[in-house]
């Protein structure tokens, strides 16, 4: 199925004018150098082919990007190329004698027996000059060629090499193309049924290497692999076991790298050691666009400069939402379909998902995902609902991205060097993407983790305000909600509903939602009598107890409320909120432990009656009269 559809894709991609990539039995690669030769067959001039690109706020020269007889798979094996290849190959020139002084002559022997072979059964000048070039040049001599000497700091530096003849590049000779094309297709080939075209076809014996996956080897690794004899079935080997053509590996492999390039109008998303790629069904890069749009990643684990055009696609996404938002908050039901004919694009177009990780001898798949392409929308719009929740601050984001997320599941005092944070995010980023794109629950790892840093963190003193109350905060509290609404959604009943909202809930009795209340009023009660700057607040001491078993900490800390009401000047409301709160629990005595979905309601009270305490009362009016009309 995902060789299938990269392949559709890759013939979308064929016929973009706006879009260059490689024909079957070619593929895209950087060439640094052109050898320049006669029809004599001498060493004219050796060009660079290095063009200009902007880095940041640099210009660097980089190796241009050329289409390129398909290049083979090298590990520690001698294994030459087709007219294109680097200074050991094209030229027996490197800096590796003293360890193997015949490492040079066997690769350039290797290129010359091949090139050779290939270019007798061309009849054209251009294959004649580059067969007699090979058949003269000695690399033993090519240390005192003055063309060569001149640019052999360059050369040495492992780009690949291309070959001219008069100026005119070899490979658009029509001739030097038939015999590539005629020798790739019957290449050592076994012929048997593809099983994405379902023809009889000469089958690829390797796949194409994939670059571009974060983490994996900058020389490519294979998505389709077989190294191993216990992968092995009735002596079938390597790309036997799972019988592709040369032309659908080429296809899939050219349609993938183009995804993972900078070419792609748009990014990859990053989440963990998950590289994300997404593409639709149709010749409109518009559905793409959109869908990086809603979903919005914004926050990237890598920190890139931001040009013009991602934060105009930011503000983009963050305008697309507002509009979605506003019909939600009115009650009004969101039409995915006109949404899309807004933004030009058919919901039914068909669109794909995939989730790449490195691996040690091949790619692996954290997640394959394919529905129209309205179905996807409407998701990630469900998944920005249930995080919805009353913000501490006015200038933190609506929309909170996956990314911010899985921020929080891992302690602020490591960096991203640290192995917690590499393993938190390398087993929770692709499962959360998945979650979102398929309206699943989320993933409770992902839930324990993020309860986990409420039980370690502590609040830490900052003069931005933004940046306080790390222990619990607006993106925990967003997603704690949002995991119990998911996770309950489709069982009969929730128990928790009526915690799991945007704010307080003063009817609500369940004695977990109120406890995490009375935390938060006890919290302020402290705060008000002895003021700001206390060295050890009672969260600092008791939150993490208090959430798990509060019979063991209720008590002391109800103790101590007297002395605290007793000296703040408005100890008395404090007295009469905490009587009030007391008179809801149902259960008496305090619960002697939570489970750890009651601990993230008590997260949610503390959280909701916390931001119920800077609510201004002309805001609560307002809020009440809304909820009215609503209602009426």
């Amino acid at each position: 199925m995902i060789l299938q559809a990269l392949y559709d894709y890759y013939q979308i991609l064929r016929k973009d004018p706006n879009v260059e990539i490689a024909e079957p039995a070619y593929s895209n690669a950087p060439v640094s150098y052109a050898l320049n030769v006669s029809l004599e067959g001498e060493l004219l001039d050796i060009i660079p082919l290095f063009t200009p690109v902007q880095s940041g706020k640099k210009t660097v020269e980089r190796p241009r990007r050329m289409n390129v007889p398909e290049q083979v798979k090298r590990s520690l094996n001698v294994a030459a190329n087709f007219l294109c290849d680097n200074a050991a190959y094209a030229l027996g020139l490197t800096e590796k004698e003293a360890k193997d002084p015949a490492y040079a002559q066997e690769r350039f022997e290797a290129f010359r027996q091949l090139n050779i072979e290939l270019l007798s059964q061309a009849d054209s000048p251009a294959a004649r000059a580059v067969r007699t070039f090979l058949q003269k040049y000695n690399p033993q001599q090519a240390q005192d060629n003055p063309i060569i000497a001149r640019h052999k700091e360059g050369l040495l530096q492992g780009g690949n090499l291309i070959f001219w003849v008069q100026g005119q590049n070899t490979l658009d000779d029509p001739e030097i193309r038939r015999v590539w094309e005629e020798y790739k297709s019957g290449q050592k080939a076994i012929t048997m049924q593809c099983l994405v075209t379902g023809r009889v076809e000469p089958i690829a014996r390797l796949h194409p290497s994939i670059k571009g996956v974060r983490d994996a080897k900058s020389t490519g690794v294979s998505l389709v692999s077989f190294n191993l004899d216990a992968s092995e079935s009735y002596g079938k080997e390597q790309g036997l076991n799972s019988p592709i053509s040369q032309w659908v590996a080429s296809g899939y492999g050219v349609a993938l790298n183009y995804l993972l390039s900078d070419q792609n109008p748009n990014p990859k998303i990053y989440l963990g050691d998950t590289t994300v790629v997404y593409w639709a069904e149709s010749e409109s890069k518009r559905y793409a666009s959109v869908f990086y749009s809603l979903l919005n990643p914004k926050y990237q684990q890598e920190e890139i400069e931001t040009n013009e055009a991602e934060r105009r696609r930011d503000q983009d996404g963050e305008r697309m939402l507002q509009d979605v938002w506003k019909k939600i908050e009115q009650g009004k039901p969101v039409d995915i379909d006109a949404f899309c004919q807004e933004q030009g694009l058919k919901g039914n177009t068909r669109f794909y998902v995939l989730g790449l990780a490195p691996s040690v001898a091949r790619l692996a798949v954290r997640f394959f995902l394919t529905e129209p392409f309205g179905i996807f929308a409407e998701r990630i719009v469900q998944h920005y609902e249930d995080l919805k929740i009353e913000k501490e601050h006015p200038n933190q984001p609506d929309y909170l991205s996956p990314f911010r997320i899985l921020a929080e599941c891992v302690s602020p005092k490591v960096t991203r060097q640290d192995e917690e944070l590499k393993t938190s995010w390398s087993l929770l980023g692709g499962a959360l993407m998945r979650c979102i794109l398929t309206g699943a629950p989320y993933p409770e790892g992902l839930y324990a983790a993020i309860i986990n840093r409420v039980r370690h963190d502590s609040d830490e003193s900052n003069d931005d305000a933004r940046k306080r109350n790390v222990k619990i905060n607006y993106i925990r509290a967003a997603y704690i909600k949002a995991h119990l609404l998911r996770k309950y959604r489709r069982q009969t009943q929730n128990p928790y509903q009526e915690a799991l909202q945007m704010s307080l809930n003063e009817s609500y009795t369940h004695p977990a939602y109120v406890l995490g209340r009375l935390f938060a009023v006890l919290e302020k009660a402290q705060k008000d009598a002895l003021g700001q700057n206390i060295n050890a607040t009672i969260k600092d001491r008791y939150f993490t107890s208090a959430c798990a078993s509060p019979a063991s900490v209720f008590p002391t800390l109800l103790r101590l409320s007297h002395h605290h009401t007793a000296k703040a000047e408005y100890g008395g409301v404090a007295d009469r909120k905490i009587q009030e709160l007391l008179s809801l629990l149902e259960a008496k005595p305090f619960p002697t432990r939570l489970s750890l979905d009651e601990q993230g309601i008590f997260v949610l009270g503390y959280y909701h009656q916390r931001a119920d305490f800077y609510v201004k009362n002309s805001d609560r009016t307002a809020g009440t009269e809304q909820s009215n009309d609503q209602s009426n």
